[in-house]
C-alpha cells in the first residue's frame, strides 16, 4: 500500500475553517483505509503508488523527487521546517516529503479497494507546507493540491481542491478532505493527488495519514443520569446504566447495533439483540474495569457489513475498584497519653469508635485516653469517585502505675544528706541527677547543695509510667569570716575584723583571753604570743556551729635580714621583713654606695627582689632605713648584703 507523505502546512484560521467545512459533519465509522506510511528508521521505503516523481533515500529531495522520512532538518540552508515526528506524534512514524516538479503534475496515485457501495465516505489527509514563511524572500510558491476520486474506469466521482496552502513560521499539521458517495455496485475507487503549482522556490510539502471512513448521520450518545461521557460506579455495587443515542437525518432506512469494548476501544464486539437507540446495562455486582459502549448505524442493506457502519463517540462506564485502605493507630498507649489514628486510601474519612467517638479526617487524635476509649475503631474510606470501603484498627489502653513517695517535702542542712524513697513500679528514674547517689534505684541518697525539686518516673510491667515529686529544702549555714591574719609587736594590741552573712542565732570569739569583748565582731586583742582566735556562729534550724579562724602573730621585735640572694633558686630570693606587716604605715628605703635610692616601699606591701627600674642591681652592700611611723618607735637602719 502507500507509505507516509509529510507536508508542512500553516493556514490562517478562516481558511482552515472553510477547508475543513467539506469534511464529514455527521458521525464517522472506523477507518476502512488508513495509509500511515509505516514507521522505522530513516530512510523509509519507496512508495509503489507514486507516479511522476522519483524516490530518493536521502533527506532534502530535489524538484520532482520525494523521500519517506520520520524526520527532516537543515534542508536547503534551513529554509524548510525541521520535523522530528509524524502527524500523530510518533518519532519513528514515516511521512512523505515532496519537492514539487517544475511543471504541475500528478504525484500520488493509488487504487483503494473494498469500499461499500451506496455509502458516503470521508476522504482526508494531513498536510504541511514545508517551506518557512521567511524563505524565498517571503514570496515562496504555495502548494495547491487537487484530490480526485474516480471509478476504476476513470469516470469522476468527486473532485476537491485545497486552494493555496499557506506557509507559516512554525510547522503545524492541518487536515484537508471531503466526502463522497460510492454508487451502487461500486466498491473500488482510484485516488489521484495533483500538484497544481509550478516548481521553483517553494511548492514543497509533507503528507501523512490518508483515511477513508464511512460518513453518515450524526450519532450523539449520552447517559440518562450524567452529563459527561463517563459514568462512575463502584466495584460490587448493584447498578444500572441507561444509554441513549440521538440520530440526525441522513439514512433512508437506518439499522442500529450497540457495541462493547473491554480493552479501551482497541476492539469492538456487537452486543447481541441490542439494535435500538437505547441500551440498558445492569451490573450486579459490578466488576472493576472500563466498559465502553457505542452505537453503530448503517443503511439496512449494509448493516451486516461492519466496514459500512458509522459509529458514535464512545460512552465509558468506569467500574472503580474499592479503595485500597489501611487503618492503624499509635498504640498500645498508656492511660493519659495521646493516641493518633491514621487511615489512607481515600479523600474522605468517617471514624466511629468506643465512648461515642467520631471524626471526619484521615488522622484524628484522642487526648488523655482512658480505659473507656479502648477497643475497635471503624473508618469508612471514600475515594474521589465516591467508592468506599470500611477498615478498622484496635486501640489497646494500658493502666498506668501510681507513683508514691512517703513525703513530698524534706528539710536538711547544708552539706547534709537524706534518703528519698518511691514505690509503685518495677523501675525508677530520678531527675535531675544532681546530688543523688543513684538515679535508677527506688531510694537514693540525696545531697543537694541547694534546695532541689526531684522527680521520679515510676515504670510498671506494661511500660506505663507515673511521676511523683520530692522537694529537698536545704537550710544554708551562715558564712563566717574571722578576717585576715594579723601581725603585731609584743606589748601592742590589734583589732580583729570578723563578719557573718546568712542566718544565725548568736556568735562568740574563742579563746577568751587577751580580748576585750568576745561578743563583738571587731574586738581588740593583745596576746603575749602567737594566738589563733576562732569566730563561732550558731546556725538556725539546728544546723550546728560554723567557725572561722584568724592567726595573730606576735613579734618580739622587728628583725631585719642582713643578706639575701635574688638568684631564682627559691631560697632567700627576696629581702622579707615579716614584722612590718604589723605596721601599716611603715616606710622602707634602700640606698647604694653613692646614696641613690634603689628601693622604696610604703606599707611594705611587697618585699624587695633586688630589682631597680626593672633591672637587677649589682652584687654588693646596701644601706637601709626603716621608719615604722608609729609614735615612740625608733628608726631602724643598717647594712644589707646582696649576694648571688
Amino acid at each position: 500500500m502507500i507509505g507516509k507523505i509529510c507536508l508542512s502546512l500553516f493556514l490562517p484560521l478562516l481558511l482552515s475553517t472553510l477547508l475543513r467545512a467539506q469534511l464529514c459533519q455527521g458521525s464517522l465509522g472506523d477507518p476502512i483505509i488508513n495509509i500511515t506510511f509505516g514507521s522505522g528508521s530513516n530512510p523509509g521505503p519507496s512508495l509503489p503508488a507514486v507516479t511522476g516523481y522519483q524516490y530518493v533515500s536521502s533527506d532534502c529531495p530535489a524538484d520532482g523527487y520525494y523521500a519517506v522520512r520520520n524526520g527532516t532538518s537543515g534542508c536547503f540552508s534551513s529554509t524548510w521546517h525541521t520535523l522530528t515526528k509524524d502527524h500523530t506524534g510518533n518519532t519513528n512514524g514515516y511521512f512523505m516529503l515532496v519537492n514539487a516538479s517544475v511543471q504541475p503534475s500528478e504525484f500520488y496515485l493509488d487504487t483503494v479497494r473494498g469500499l461499500c457501495s451506496n455509502t458516503t465516505y470521508e476522504f482526508a489527509a494531513w498536510i504541511i507546507n514545508i517551506l518557512k514563511s521567511s524563505a524565498c524572500g517571503g514570496t515562496g510558491i504555495l502548494p495547491n493540491l487537487t484530490f480526485k476520486i474516480e471509478k476504476t474506469d476513470g469516470s469522476p466521482l468527486q473532485t476537491y481542491n485545497t486552494g493555496n496552502i499557506a506557509s507559516s513560521t512554525n510547522p503545524i499539521w492541518n487536515q484537508y478532505g471531503f466526502f463522497f458517495t460510492t454508487p451502487a455496485g461500486i466498491s473500488d475507487i482510484v485516488l489521484r493527488i495533483t500538484n497544481n503549482s509550478q516548481g521553483g522556490c517553494g511548492n514543497d510539502l509533507a503528507l501523512d495519514d490518508i483515511t477513508f471512513r464511512p460518513c453518515g448521520p450524526l450519532l450523539t450518545p449520552s447517559f440518562s443520569d450524567v452529563q459527561t461521557s463517563t459514568k462512575d460506579i463502584c466495584e460490587g455495587d448493584n447498578a444500572q446504566a441507561i444509554l441513549n443515542c440521538s440520530v440526525s437525518a441522513g439514512y433512508n432506512n437506518p439499522s442500529y447495533q450497540w457495541q462493547q469494548s473491554l480493552d479501551n476501544g482497541s476492539n469492538w464486539t456487537d452486543i447481541m439483540g441490542e439494535t435500538s437507540t437505547t441500551l440498558v446495562r445492569n451490573f450486579a455486582p459490578a466488576i472493576a474495569g472500563n466498559y465502553m459502549y457505542r452505537l453503530t448505524a448503517a443503511e439496512a442493506g449494509n448493516m451486516n457489513i461492519a466496514i459500512c457502519r458509522i459509529a458514535s463517540q464512545a460512552l465509558t462506564i468506569r467500574v472503580n475498584a474499592k479503595p485500597t485502605t489501611s487503618a492503624s493507630n499509635s498504640g498500645p498507649v498508656c492511660e493519659g497519653q495521646t493516641v493518633a489514628l491514621n487511615a489512607t486510601g481515600g479523600s474522605q474519612y468517617t471514624w466511629a469508635g468506643p465512648n461515642s467517638f467520631s471524626a471526619a479526617m484521615a488522622s484524628p487524635t484522642i487526648n488523655n485516653i482512658q480505659q473507656a476509649n479502648a477497643g475497635k475503631y471503624y473508618v469508612q474510606v471514600t475515594d474521589n469517585v465516591g467508592c468506599n470501603k470500611t477498615d478498622s484498627t484496635t486501640i489497646t489502653v494500658n493502666a498506668k502505675p501510681v507513683a508514691t513517695v512517703p513525703t513530698s517535702t524534706m528539710d536538711i542542712c547544708e552539706n547534709d544528706s537524706a534518703l528519698i524513697n518511691a514505690s509503685g513500679g518495677i523501675s525508677y528514674l530520678w531527675q535531675p541527677a544532681t546530688g543523688l547517689s543513684s538515679t535508677v534505684v527506688s531510694n537514693p541518697k540525696a545531697s543537694p547543695l541547694d534546695t532541689m525539686l526531684y522527680m521520679v518516673i515510676v515504670t510498671a510491667q506494661n511500660t506505663c509510667t507515673d511521676t511523683a515529686f520530692v522537694t529537698i529544702n536545704v537550710s544554708r549555714k551562715p558564712m563566717v569570716n574571722a578576717g585576715a591574719d594579723k601581725t603585731m609587736l609584743e606589748g601592742q594590741s590589734v583589732q580583729l575584723i570578723g563578719s557573718i552573712t546568712g542566718n544565725y542565732l548568736d556568735f562568740i570569739w574563742t579563746p577568751n583571753w587577751q580580748i576585750d569583748n568576745p561578743t563583738l565582731f571587731n574586738p581588740a586583742v593583745s596576746p603575749l604570743k602567737d594566738t589563733f582566735y576562732v569566730l563561732n556562729a550558731t546556725a538556725t534550724n539546728g544546723c550546728g556551729i560554723v567557725m572561722d579562724t584568724v592567726n595573730v602573730k606576735v613579734f618580739k621585735n622587728v628583725i631585719v635580714p642582713t643578706a639575701f640572694s635574688p638568684n631564682g633558686d627559691g631560697i632567700n630570693d627576696t629581702w622579707n621583713i615579716d614584722a612590718l606587716t604589723a605596721y601599716p604605715y611603715a616606710e622602707v628605703m634602700v640606698f647604694n654606695r653613692e646614696g641613690k635610692i634603689v628601693f622604696r616601699s610604703v606599707n611594705y606591701d611587697k618585699p624587695w627582689d633586688g630589682m631597680f627600674n626593672g633591672k637587677p642591681v649589682p652584687v654588693g652592700t646596701y644601706y637601709y632605713i626603716i621608719n615604722l611611723k608609729q609614735a615612740g618607735l625608733k628608726l631602724f637602719s643598717g647594712w644589707l648584703q646582696l649576694l648571688k
